[in-house]
This record gives C-alpha cells, sequence and structure tokens, in this order.
C-alpha cells in the first residue's frame, strides 16, 4: 500500500450564502439541506466519479446541534442519496471547519486509507448563533487563561488595532471598500456564479424561491457609508459591521482525491496539495494566527512568501487581514490579495469558509497559467490560523 500521495483538489461548490436572521435567505431552509445539494452538484457536476467511489465525507459545522448535529458528514451523505456503504463524519474547528475537512481527508488520502474524498462545511447562524449551548469553563477567566474579549471575536479584532495602530479605521474601511469593489467586479464578469449552486428555498409568507446568488454583498459601499457606521464592540472603536463580515448562512464541498485516482476516473484535477499548518496564538488577538501558520505550511512547502502568487485569506475582519499583509511586507492593494473580493462582502458563516476560498483559488488558477504557487488561509476563534498551499496544475512551467 502507498503510504505518500500526491493529493489533488478536484472540484468546489457552494450554496449562495445567506444573510442570517428572519428574513435571510435561508431563514426556513435546514443547514443539512444546504450540505445535501452541495453534495449532490458535485457528484452531478464530475459523472466520472462512481458514488461507491466516495471513500469519505467530511463535514464541519460550528454549532453542532440541531440540523447541523448527527455526525452531520454521515446524515447529509444519506440524505443525498450516496450508497449506505460511504462513511462520515463531522469537524469542528470553528472557522477552519472545512479547511481542516480538506487537510483531514487529505492526510488519508496521502497515506493510502482513502482514494477519493467530500469535504466542507456548514453554517446556519440565523438558526445557530455562535455560541449557542456553549458552557465555557468558569477557570478561562477565574484564572487568567485568556482575557474576557477573547471570547467575543470582534473585541478581538479591537485588540488588534490596539497591538497596530498604523492600522487605522480609515485603512480598514477602505480595504473593506476595496473587497466589495472586488466581488461587483468578479459577478459583473461571472466568475463567481460557475461554481454556485441554486438552491431551492421557502417561507411561508412567499412560497418557494431559488437563490441563485450571494446576498451579503453591498455594491456601492462607500467611505463615507462605513465612517457612519456604529463601533458595536468599543465606544469610539474601530471595528464595524462594514469592515468586518456578517453572520451569515451556507454550505461549502469539495472532491479531494489522490492524483493518480482523478486521472484513472478521467477526473480534472485543478490544483495540488502541497503543505499545509495550523498554529496557535493568544485567543486575545485570534486574528494573526494566519502569520504563523503561514510561515508554517510556507516553510514545509520550502517556499518563501514570494513565491506564492495568489492568496485567498478569509476576511473575518479588515484589520485581521491587514496584519497578515503588515508582516509579510505586502501592500493592502496588492493584486494577489483576494482578486474576487473576499468574506466582508460575500460573507463568512463560519465552518463552511475555508472551502469558499480553495474554490475561489481553483478558478484563479485556471486563469492564471503564470502563478504557480497560491495559499489559503485563515485566522479561528479560541486563538489558531490554519494555511493551505497549493501548486496551480495548469501552471505554464508544467508543460
Amino acid at each position: 500500500m502507498p503510504t505518500s500521495r500526491d493529493v489533488v483538489f478536484v472540484d468546489g461548490v457552494r450554496t449562495p450564502f445567506g444573510r442570517s436572521g428572519p428574513k435571510g435567505l435561508y431563514a426556513e431552509t435546514r443547514a443539512d439541506d444546504l450540505v445535501v445539494r452541495v453534495i449532490r452538484e458535485l457528484m452531478r457536476r464530475n459523472p466520472g466519479l462512481p458514488p461507491d467511489r466516495v471513500d469519505e465525507v467530511a463535514v464541519a459545522a460550528t454549532t453542532q446541534i440541531g440540523d447541523q448535529g448527527l455526525t452531520i458528514g454521515r446524515s447529509a451523505a444519506v440524505l443525498a442519496g450516496l450508497p449506505k456503504s460511504v462513511p462520515g463524519y463531522a469537524i469542528d474547528r470553528m472557522c477552519a471547519g472545512a479547511m481542516t475537512a480538506v487537510t483531514s481527508v487529505a492526510g488519508g488520502i496521502a497515506f493510502g486509507a482513502y482514494d477519493v474524498a467530500i469535504a466542507g462545511g456548514v453554517e446556519h447562524m440565523g438558526r445557530h448563533p455562535m455560541g449557542e449551548g456553549v458552557d465555557p469553563n468558569p477557570r478561562f477567566l477565574s484564572e487568567k487563561l485568556v482575557d474576557g474579549s477573547a471570547l467575543v471575536m470582534g473585541m478581538t479584532a479591537e485588540n488588534l488595532h490596539d497591538r497596530y495602530p498604523e492600522i487605522t479605521k480609515e485603512r480598514a474601511d477602505a480595504f473593506a471598500v476595496a473587497s466589495q469593489e472586488k466581488v461587483a467586479k468578479a459577478y459583473a464578469n461571472n466568475k463567481i456564479q460557475p461554481d454556485l449552486v441554486p438552491m431551492a428555498i421557502r417561507t411561508g409568507a412567499l412560497g418557494w424561491g431559488l437563490a441563485t446568488e450571494d446576498e451579503p454583498p453591498r455594491p456601492g459601499t462607500t467611505m463615507e457609508g462605513l465612517a457612519a457606521l456604529k463601533t458595536p464592540f468599543r465606544p469610539h472603536g474601530r471595528v464595524t459591521a462594514g469592515n468586518a463580515a456578517g453572520l451569515n448562512d451556507g454550505a461549502t464541498g469539495c472532491v479531494v482525491a489522490a492524483a493518480d485516482v482523478a486521472e484513472e476516473l478521467g477526473l480534472t484535477a485543478k490544483m495540488r496539495l502541497v503543505s499545509y499548518a495550523f498554529a496557535g496564538v493568544d485567543p486575545e488577538v485570534m486574528g494573526v494566527g494566519p502569520i504563523p501558520s503561514t510561515e508554517r505550511a510556507l516553510r514545509l512547502a520550502g517556499l518563501s512568501v514570494d513565491d506564492i502568487g495568489l492568496v485567498e485569506i478569509n476576511e473575518a475582519f479588515a484589520v485581521q487581514v491587514l496584519a497578515f499583509l503588515s508582516h509579510f511586507g505586502i501592500a493592502d492593494d496588492d493584486p494577489r490579495i483576494n482578486p474576487y473580493g473576499g468574506a466582508i462582502a460575500f460573507g463568512h458563516p463560519l465552518a463552511s469558509s475555508g472551502v469558499r476560498l480553495m474554490t475561489q483559488l481553483a478558478r484563479e488558477f485556471g486563469e492564471r497559467p503564470d502563478v504557480r504557487y497560491g495559499l489559503t488561509t485563515m485566522c479561528v476563534g479560541m486563538g489558531m490560523g490554519g494555511t493551505v498551499v497549493w501548486e496551480n496544475l495548469a501552471w505554464e512551467g508544467a508543460k
């Protein structure tokens, strides 16, 4: 049995992302049904993949109760019509859930335990707000293991502004405006739609409908508009609803496989997994997590940041992305960073976002045969970061 094989990203899709709450796209739609739709679309788009060749289904959710519980990887696989022989499981690494689903099954593929797997994530923050049902151990605060702000993500972002005073609210707002503009341009150029799966939705008031595009983006966002927003986490603070990702609902999924098996089945591999790393940081400044995880992933890959031609970084907060860019000496408006825009506009349904980053990077790779390496990275609640380095299989230098 092989003990180390190349792992490739074959295909990724997602539902349109919705705004959480009683008026959001998915207010009356189940979380597990979002996952089922994604799995079925992956199978439809890849007819060369026999359902019984799927060896594992790993699905992440941060709040694993209700319609996000019941070992959602397995339950969604059964609901999606995959053979009962296909196992599945659930993962929780907060925001990096789907990213961890991919790296977990990738390790199994490299080792030879799996040939093909489906990995993804879901978060219905309208039905399950972040922190629902949790009972933090009182020792966190009584023994000063973390500061009280560590458990409130917006406060950790304000802490980052304190740590990096050169990252002003104006810089954060400018980054947010640029993200909205890039998303609007990507939609206008049909860069996003090919990887969205239309999702049937229903409300008691309106009946049946179809979700075909993301609900959170706010095209036309201006610096003046953002300057007027409240700072909910601190009086006269710098973090607002405009320079942070919102509360959102959505699901993502992808097919990953051993390179030789993808070739055998006639599946078109888009990128190869080069390395990945997760790292811990002080929970009070969880937004710096992508810095050490990226340094470690690059070291494992034998690469430097100068070798990276495209970066998909999750925009949980603008300040967190700007801290990452400052550390690596990258300009705020570097075209390598989130070419299609990011979570400030698209939204961030926690555990699902890691595969959105990968799906967008794969599409960008296809358009950029001059780029060999890219990475997907994100900060993670409770003080972590995750990074995956990818090689573009459409790279012109490989021919």
